[in-house]
């Protein structure tokens, strides 16, 4: 325990200087309260403490190009939530944080922001200056530097609002811990990484198949896919065999001049004829081989379908299984190539294909349906369709498949015993929720391909890694030059390799670095290395890693999570944390995603300003883990008036009956003690469910038992706490009141960080997010029977429902008041009998009639109006 934590001394403690305002309210508290935790150091790592006092956090970093949700408020929130319950409990918290600032959203930011657009062949102009008026539809090329300048100076501004709107939602983390994906330091770090990887073949350099989007002219992982319907027409095409034509039907005819294959399945009896044999191409007259394999569909159409290298996956799979040839007409700007293909030499299929060179492929799939009309190939009309099309999560046209050289990392898609392992992996994790442990299997046991981590954009971290070129200027790729530990962070496009000196570069017989950068998923997925500063500072590494807990919404599993998993598992042989803790998304109010196009978003800053950011936390700790929810603004009202409700219950148990010793010895009456005896269960229920990252039953817990204390048990000793000729009875009733005070605003300090600490600063010394998590032994052995509660309240709110039934002031007396019930029931009433009758104002002693199988009930006699 610190010196900073509290602790209930089993003597009575000397009552504190008490300062209640006259008017408590939420107004400012944010402010204030950030800017006193940031000058008094509250949430500042102690890098003296040891491992096994340390709580270590994995947080993701968000991209500071965009913008924060309501959603994103709440998962960020939800991470909060442990981090504060941990630092009560003891722990020396480690809780960093980073902003993720390069990568592609960055650059769109940037050419819409400055009206620019990247052109590594435009010269650096060290005076440029972007244009006064950005027009984004007609951007100013500028070269890679000045463009990486301007990213960098559009980053700094956006973190720092994104830093602001953090500590305005008071997440408890340490800032002098931050860093940026684009940093010095994260370079470092994830050049190192990369460079161990390619040391151990984890790495290597591949011209193979790859997704690409044609608008931001970029490779793109299988983790960035999105499946999305996209309109399109069936055409039917007949394909032209030894002795009838073969129909096949398609959403893509302009690909028909990449056909490598028709395939059928093995057990169609219709195609079984042909395969081995071969049909002729419309149009074009290419000779096609008719193969076999088994993800062909029957059912599916004409049952027989192209293999084009490349449509789709499928044919990607095609093409690898069959060992088909390659015949690649889509370029990377989207077009289809502008010179004739080799296998297309005749004179009629070239002058043919003439009709189709450098068009998009929309237009060359217009210009391929009339060339088929022509030729008498398209039977009737295209029939509409929506077909699923894969789609760049950030994109807007379908991806295309391409021929390109690319950086992976290995991730088990072709390696089943790398696969395994990595399943395996996930075991080692504890889930919150439990069932997103399936998600990740699911996701590692589905991958079809190693992990593609290069990009062909200009904002992030270079391949520290050169290539010799020939005597006639190309690269020699399978004699790669690494660069040296030592000397990173390395931008091969401007340092020079070992042994080269700078008026090499470009030129036959010399040398040009690797022109891409790696994936920001390349560079987040080294978050615990980065944060922990592995390699630079292995004092701190050796305290924090691995770490305790990744916290991280759902639709990331399979990019952020998994990749971190497969770093960690190769570098470390390890997980990089033992728990995962995943959030659920925010949805708009008709439980879709939210969409900034559609206007569905909802800005934290304007909820932030209107509710205060205790009611946003209380939301976001109400949402369970993993489930998504629909955005509804109600309950940051509820939210609100919790924090309401703790300002004034707290005023009238401190400041209006002056109750602020918290002495559980003091405690004598049995109404008082069962008051302890059931916050001590709540105790116990609400540190269970925090073990188990169920801050939603914790707070519901807590919450819960705050109304009944407010509502029942204050109203029901205040007479008794107010009593100046003092006694027993009524300083039981103000240490009871101060001792369950003290103890709910600890348990709800997670939830609603400034309140607590607000009405805490009224009595107690220090931070209450440096006191300690209330305990069960706290509240004192005294044997009181929290039931008895129950019964008690029962009693309370049926002598107030006789009033209000009645339509009468609760302060109007009542001459006669019979409670009956069971008689366990009775007996538990009976004993508080002196707080019912000053509380229910009852000029008569009450009667009793015991009924065992009825519930408690109240009838009243209202006494005369004098």
């Amino acid at each position: 325990m610190t010196d900073t934590q509290t602790h209930l001394s089993s003597t009575t403690p000397q009552p504190p200087a008490v300062v209640v305002p006259d008017k408590p309210a939420l107004e400012g508290l944010e402010d204030k309260w950030s800017k006193q935790w940031e000058a008094d150091g509250v949430y500042a790592f102690d890098r003296t403490r040891s491992r096994s006092e340390v709580y270590s956090i994995d947080t993701p970093p968000p991209t500071v190009s965009g913008t924060l949700h309501f959603g994103s408020v709440c998962s960020y929130t939800q991470c909060d939530l442990i981090a504060r319950y941990q630092r009560m409990r003891g722990k020396e918290v480690f809780y960093p944080i980073g902003w993720d600032d390069n990568g592609l959203p960055t650059e769109r930011r940037v050419q819409n922001f400055f009206g620019v657009r990247c052109d590594p062949s435009v010269p650096y102009d060290p005076d440029f200056t972007p244009p006064e008026k950005p027009d984004p539809k007609r951007q100013v090329p500028i070269g890679r530097r000045n463009f990486v300048e301007l990213c960098r100076r559009l980053v700094a501004e956006d973190e720092v609002a994104f830093e602001a709107l953090f500590k305005q939602v008071g997440l408890s983390v340490d800032w002098s811990y931050l860093y940026t994906t684009i940093g010095d330091d994260c370079q470092v770090t994830s050049q190192r990484a990369f460079l161990r990887n390619l040391d151990r073949d984890e790495a290597y350099l591949q011209e193979s198949p790859t997704l690409w989007d044609v608008t931001f002219q970029t490779a793109v992982a299988q983790a960035e896919l999105e499946a999305r319907e996209y309109p399109g027409h069936y055409y039917r095409v007949a394909f032209h065999g030894a002795d009838a034509p073969v129909w096949i039907e398609t959403t893509r005819p302009e690909l028909i001049p990449a056909v490598v294959a028709l395939i059928a399945h093995p057990d169609d009896e219709r195609y079984q004829p042909l395969f081995g044999r071969t049909v002729t191409s419309p149009v074009f007259g290419v000779e096609i081989p008719v193969v076999a394999h088994p993800l062909a569909e029957p059912d599916k159409g004409a049952g027989i379908a192209m293999c084009c290298t490349f449509g789709d996956l499928t044919d990607v799979q095609w093409w690898r299984e069959l060992q088909l040839p390659v015949r690649t007409v889509i370029q990377r700007d989207g077009r289809l190539s502008r010179e004739t293909p080799e296998w297309l030499g005749g004179e009629a299929a070239a002058t043919a294909y003439g009709e189709l060179a450098g068009k998009t492929t929309f237009s060359a799939r217009e210009a391929m349906v009339g060339l088929l009309r022509e030729s008498g190939d398209l039977e009737g009309e295209p029939k509409a369709t929506l077909r699923m099309a894969n789609f760049y999560e950030k994109g807007d046209k379908p991806l295309e498949i391409v021929s390109t050289l690319q950086w992976y990392i290995r991730n088990g898609g072709r390696d089943e015993a790398l696969r395994s392992a990595l399943v395996e992996r996930g075991n080692e994790i504890t889930w919150a929720p439990p069932y997103m442990h399936h998600r990740y299997t699911n996701w590692v046991e589905g991958l079809n391909g190693d992990w593609l981590i290069s990009r062909q954009r200009f904002f992030g971290v270079p391949f520290p890694v050169w290539y010799p070129l020939d005597d006639e200027g190309n690269p020699v790729h399978d004699r790669m030059i690494p660069a040296a530990e030592e000397t990173l962070p390395v931008d091969p496009s401007q340092a020079v390799p070992p042994g080269y000196d700078e008026s090499q570069r470009g030129v036959p017989g010399g040398f040009v670095g690797d022109p891409d950068i790696m994936d920001t998923w390349a560079t987040s997925s080294l978050t615990p290395q980065i944060a922990g500063r592995w390699e630079t500072d292995p004092d701190l590494w050796e305290r924090v890693y691995p770490m305790d807990l990744c916290s991280q919404a759902h639709d990331i599993i399979r990019t952020w999570l998994f990749s971190r998993v497969v770093r960690a598992h190769f570098e470390d042989g390890s997980v990089p944390w033992s728990d995962a803790m995943i959030s659920g998304f925010v949805l708009d109010p008709d439980r879709k995603k939210m969409s900034k196009s559609k206007g569905s978003v909802s800005t934290p800053t304007e909820l932030l300003a209107q509710y205060g950011t205790d009611a946003i936390r209380w939301r976001a700790a109400s949402l369970r883990p993993g489930l998504d929810s629909a955005f509804d603004e109600h309950p940051l009202k509820i939210g609100r008036r919790l924090a309401m409700k703790i300002l004034n219950a707290s005023k009238f148990v401190l400041g209006n009956v002056g109750s602020t010793v918290p002495d559980a010895s003091a405690v004598t009456e049995q109404v008082d003690r069962a008051l302890l005896a059931r916050l001590a269960l709540v105790v116990d229920k609400a540190t269970a469910a925090f073990d188990g990252y169920d801050y939603t039953t914790a707070l519901e817990s807590a919450e819960k038992f705050f109304w009944e204390f407010c509502d029942d048990y204050l109203e029901l000793v205040k007479e008794r706490a107010y009593d100046e000729s003092g006694g027993a009875a009524t300083e039981s009733a103000r240490a009871a009141l101060a001792l369950a005070l003290h103890v709910q605003l600890r348990l709800l300090a997670p939830f609603v960080p400034y309140v607590t600490e607000e009405v805490w600063s009224w009595w107690q010394a220090g931070s209450i997010h440096r006191a300690s998590w209330p305990e069960h032994a706290e509240l004192g052995d005294l044997g009181g029977d929290s039931s008895m509660l129950d019964a008690v309240a029962g009693a309370l709110i049926g002598l107030r429902g006789a009033k209000s039934q009645a339509k009468v002031s609760m302060r109007h007396e009542l001459s006669a008041v019979e409670f009956t019930g069971p008689q366990v029931v009775l007996d538990a009433v009976r004993q508080a009998e002196g707080d019912l009758v000053r509380a229910g104002r009852i000029t008569a002693a009450p009667t009793y009639v015991v009924a065992e199988h009825a519930e408690l009930s109240v009838s009243a006699t209202l006494a005369a109006e004098a």
